[in-house]
């Protein structure tokens, strides 16, 4: 074991699970990624956390854990409020399961915001004041870093840029730029636009669409959609489109709230590619941006990839 102090960065999602030894700004020690079973809830993660971390603290001189959470957590107590997705964790002390398990001081923060502060630090907005995150996967999460530090972590939520509700008819908590323009909403419309009697004109994206899913719409995801608008499915290359649009709408939101220097925007939709995605962004934002602020924040991919809440984490004990 080396003399040197080493930080413990932790990610507990709903689907996977990471941990890693390292220092800010290097590379890791160690690394390792495991999937969430979902079945098993919060206990059978504590389980895989407890079983892969607890060698490492005899491997490496581990000072402190940072966390990384998929949900709303008390910064402040290091107690999970809830997870959408798996069950078990309810009000759990997670900060405290660290001390008395490992043996080490914990910092806990949701994820989004833990990778808000990486990327501000160490990815695409390093160097930047003012640095807003935006992470399109599955749902539609945000964070807002602030002169190194998170913004918000005081009160229960923050920077949710997904849960914006577009216009004054969207009554139901349900209707959210999350709803339309994450992976999932992607696929939730366009399954809806397939089984729209208005769509007989286009009988062959529709067939296209199910024959990607294999036969089963609840198959279909956005990785589909974007392979298929690719090569000039119109119905896929439509919700993408509106999709894109909602997602300009909501940046060019905060930018007029917030006048961020940067905008970094993650996740796997991200990936789509410049004519799908970053170029019909840019121009949503300029359109509804408050005019003033039209060259106020560069728009910019993601640069830590999938280890960017565990770089955030290495962060959380000092800029939480």
């Amino acid at each position: 074991m080396s003399d040197r102090c080493w930080d413990l960065a932790v990610e507990i999602g709903g689907t996977k699970l990471q941990w890693a030894v390292g220092r800010p700004g290097e590379p890791w020690c160690a690394l390792e990624r495991r999937s969430v079973v979902p079945e098993e809830g919060a206990q059978g993660i504590l389980r895989q956390l407890a079983e892969g971390i607890e060698p490492l603290t005899t491997q490496w001189k581990l000072r402190r854990v940072g966390v990384g959470f998929g949900g709303p957590v008390d910064v402040a107590s290091g107690r999970v409020t809830t997870s959408h997705q798996i069950r078990g964790w309810d009000g759990f002390e997670l900060a405290k399961w660290f001390q008395e398990v490992l043996g080490l001081p914990a910092t806990v923060a949701n994820d989004c915001d833990t990778a808000a502060l990486g990327e501000a630090t160490l990815g695409a907005g390093r160097g930047a004041r003012r640095v807003f995150y935006v992470t399109v996967g599955s749902g539609i999460g945000g964070g807002f870093v602030q002169e190194g530090r998170i913004y918000g972590t005081d009160r229960p939520a923050a920077s949710e840029i997904g849960h914006l509700r577009p216009g004054t008819g969207a009554e139901d908590a349900r209707q959210t730029v999350e709803s339309v323009a994450s992976g999932w909403g992607l696929a939730r419309q366009a399954v809806a636009r397939m089984n729209h009697p208005a769509l007989a004109d286009r009988p062959a994206d529709v067939a296209d669409l199910r024959q990607r899913a294999g036969g089963k719409d609840a198959a279909l995801d956005a990785r589909m959609l974007a392979e298929a608008a690719q090569e000039g499915n119109r119905l896929a290359a439509s919700v993408i489109a509106d999709g894109v649009q909602m997602l300009g709408w909501a940046i060019a939101q905060v930018i007029t709230l917030l006048a961020p220097d940067v905008v970094v925007v993650g996740g796997g939709v991200s990936l789509m590619g410049e004519d799908l995605f970053w170029k019909p962004l840019r121009e949503q934002v300029r359109k509804y941006v408050f005019p003033p602020l039209t060259h106020q924040a560069k728009i910019v991919p993601a640069g830590l990839g999938e280890e960017v809440v565990l770089h955030g984490a290495l962060l959380l004990p000092e800029c939480a």
